[in-house]
């Protein structure tokens, strides 16, 4: 049996106690001291550093460890302000229930949009350098010093003047009854010696071992297991269930209706519940939806790209009426972009426990406190009654950033009081019932003049808002602005060109299918939009897609320094080997710039065989670069999935597409040498994770022109017969 441990505040001061009197130290947000006392009566007076006797820190993490590598970079700022001996770091989850309590002591909870370092970058630092200084005047006030004559550094305390020295341990209990400072000096990134460095990841060990525990490895005592099926349409109703004819079958708990969408089996084992589930008589009713296809949603996207129909504006500037009328030539090409899975390895699971007067949760997620409010909404129980005890996840990509599977399992387990329950999806429900890749079309035209120079572009995006499905409140206007991403005039995802006229707008139409935050999200088919067409309005000019591209960019320098890194580095400007040839793509996304160029070869007009990819990123500053290689590399996995194999169908309403025999993903003998090209400039904080997937895509398709003449402006590649070498 395999007791999942519970992190509350009294356990854990307890536990602290255990090993000896020991300091808890952290930040609230905004910075200032929560007076809570420690089982010995001395006060903790911050969250994010646990400091043992024996020298042992532990770093609290709030954001999501999902195989981005968050929770090595998250502790890496915190013990390089704190100065301790990284040999001894270990890491652990605060709960969302503990954090409200304190008002929001550990800040936000959620992970995605490649934020989990650099939005909270500055507060968790502040943690580290607070603990720090707290430490080294515990220490001064014992050898009765100026703590401005003390030093720290490997977790030890030194006394200039007379070289005494002590360590974080020994003074942690004097520390933890200290007055945190008011004003606290974080070091400059050029004096970094442990952030910046590329240590090795602190979850890589229990991974690679099979210690790490999974949502889906949750055991409680006494604990059933759940298996569910949702109507197959979105937006469907479930009409009846024949509960008699499965009462019968072995194991077989209980069968529960969940809302009014979905039915489950409560059993003894897993498998149990699903095989009961699969023999259940369920009648639905589907609704209208079950009318709705792949080619009905594509009719309905590309009427809007008449000029009648209404669009939100993202980024205007000029008149591209008035210069297209004065155009020498003008090009037009229209791109689609379908539907995606996140189909994470570990589907979607949640263990809970109901009673009258308390709620908790067990699961992986990337936005603990929602997950929380959900748990409280649905438990019906007060904020302080509930709790969320996250896991490690087994991929996320953005789809764990939703509550429906957790909203599931409480409901489950609430007609099951005092019992845990643990809702397992199956892979079939996990991959028909997702917030998919929002699909999209995208019409654009370009005006050139008599001396081949782009004057105008307008790109008209047809199709889904994220926001609309999941964040409607964060629409400005009824305008999704997460839509133009790597297509606005400034920001965090601005374009990397300017063109004297220029409309970019966006034609809001959402089919029934329900989108999601999926791994880059917007900026991935943006970039195959505006970068795929920047090649083809170079060809029509007869100029060298990456000195058209130049002329563009002389505003945009941290734009062009990576695109001529990636250049300089695939050899853009000598001739390539003998069969191969060349893309190239740039793009920012994330508060990050991207580059990334393609060697590839093909061979009968439809087998690829990508050779090499570099890329280029600058996020500004780079906590852990052997990560950032990582991501790099893994984010090029996902996006030339996404290309050559991604790509959800919908069929009578329902998603086709329902294991992994039917929606592939690249091996390993079809993955390219991938070279990374890391170079902070510093000033600003961008992401990881996310930024680098969406220049995979355009610069194969560039390179697919050049090896074959023939433009691709759809995915996935396996639609059109065209697959890896």
């Amino acid at each position: 049996m395999n007791h999942m441990p519970r992190l509350n505040r009294r356990a854990f001061v307890i536990g602290s106690a255990a090993l000896g009197s020991g300091l808890a130290l952290g930040l609230d947000i905004p910075f200032g001291p929560t007076v809570v006392r420690a089982a010995d009566g001395s006060p903790e007076v911050n969250a994010w550093v646990v400091v043992r006797p024996d020298d042992t820190v532990v770093i609290r993490i709030a954001r999501s460890e999902m195989g981005q590598g968050s929770l090595t970079g998250l502790a890496q700022l915190v013990a390089e302000e704190l100065e301790c001996d990284w040999s001894k770091v270990t890491t652990e989850y605060p709960t969302p229930g503990q954090s409200v309590a304190r008002k929001r002591a550990w800040g936000d909870f959620s992970t995605g949009g490649s934020r989990g370092i650099r939005a909270s970058n500055e507060y968790v630092r502040k943690g580290g350098a607070t603990a720090r200084l707290m430490l080294v005047q515990a220490a001064a006030n014992e050898w009765k010093v100026p703590a401005s004559e003390c030093t720290s550094a490997n977790s030890v305390i030194t006394h200039t003047g007379t070289g005494r020295t002590t360590t974080y341990g020994k003074v942690a209990e004097a520390a933890a009854k200290l007055e945190p400072p008011a004003d606290v000096k974080l070091k400059d990134p050029k004096d970094w010696k442990l952030a910046g460095k590329g240590v090795k990841r602190l979850d890589t060990v229990d991974k690679t071992t099979g210690r790490m525990m999974y949502g889906i490895d949750v055991k409680l005592p006494g604990m059933l297991n759940a298996a569910i099926k949702a109507c197959p349409v979105f937006g469907g109703k479930l009409k009846s269930y024949d509960e008699a004819k499965i009462a019968n079958m072995k194991g077989v708990k209980k069968v529960v209706k969940v809302g009014d969408y979905a039915v489950a089996v409560v059993a003894d084992t897993w498998w149990h519940a699903k095989t009961a589930l699969d023999a259940l008589p369920i009648v639905w009713d589907e609704g209208e939806n079950a009318k709705v296809s792949s080619a009905s949603i594509a009719k309905w996207l590309e009427e809007g790209f008449d000029a009648s129909q209404p669009a939100f504006v993202g980024n205007e500037n000029g008149d591209v009426k008035a210069a297209f009328a004065n155009a020498a030539k003008t090009v037009e090409a229209v791109y689609s972009y379908p539907y995606q899975n996140h189909a994470t390895m570990e589907p979607l699971n949640a263990t809970a426990l109901y009673t009258e007067d308390r709620c908790e949760v067990w699961c992986g997620t990337q936005n603990g406190e929602a997950a929380f409010a959900a748990t409280v909404e649905v438990a019906g129980l007060p904020s302080d009654k509930c709790d969320v005890y996250k896991q490690m996840l087994g991929g996320g990509f953005g789809r764990r950033g939703n509550t429906d599977y957790v909203r599931q399992a409480v409901a489950i387990a609430k007609q099951m009081p005092g019992t845990p329950i643990k809702l397992l999806w199956s892979r079939e429900e996990d991959m028909q019932h997702g917030a998919y890749h929002p699909v999209t079309q995208c019409k654009m035209t370009g005006a050139l003049d008599a001396d081949n120079n782009l004057t105008a572009l307008h790109m008209r995006i047809s199709g889904q808002s994220i926001l609309f499905s999941l964040r409607p409140a964060a629409l400005v206007n009824g305008k999704d602005p997460a839509t133009f991403a790597g297509l606005n005039a400034t920001g965090e995802a601005a374009i990397g060109y300017s063109i004297p006229n220029l409309l970019i707008d966006h034609s809001m139409r959402n089919p029934h299918v329900p989108p999601g935050f999926w791994r880059g999200v917007n900026v991935n088919h943006n970039a195959i939009y505006l970068e795929c067409f920047m090649d083809e309005l170079a060809h029509s000019a007869g100029q060298d897609p990456l000195e058209f591209r130049r002329k563009l960019m002389s505003k945009h320098p941290k734009h062009l320094a990576v695109l001529n890194a990636v250049a300089e580095r695939i050899g853009w400007g000598t001739p390539a080997p003998k069969g191969i040839y060349r893309g190239i793509a740039q793009h920012m996304g994330y508060g990050s710039y991207v580059a990334g160029a393609a060697e590839i070869s093909v061979s009968n007009g439809n087998k690829i065989k990508v050779h090499r990819i570099v890329a280029a990123t600058d996020p500004g500053y780079a906590v852990n670069p052997a990560q950032i290689e990582r991501q790099i590399a893994g984010s090029f996995v996902y996006g030339l999935t996404g290309l050559f194999y991604g790509g959800c169908t919908v069929k009578d309403g329902y998603i086709e597409q329902t294991n992994f025999d039917t929606y592939n993903s690249m091996r390993i003998s079809e993955m390219p040498k991938v070279e990374s090209i890391i170079m902070p400039s510093g000033g600003f904080w961008g992401g990881v994770g996310e930024p680098t997937i969406c220049v995979a895509g355009p610069a194969v398709l560039n390179a697919y022109f050049a090896a074959t003449g023939k433009r691709i402006r759809s995915a996935p590649l396996r639609d059109q017969n065209i697959t890896f070498a």
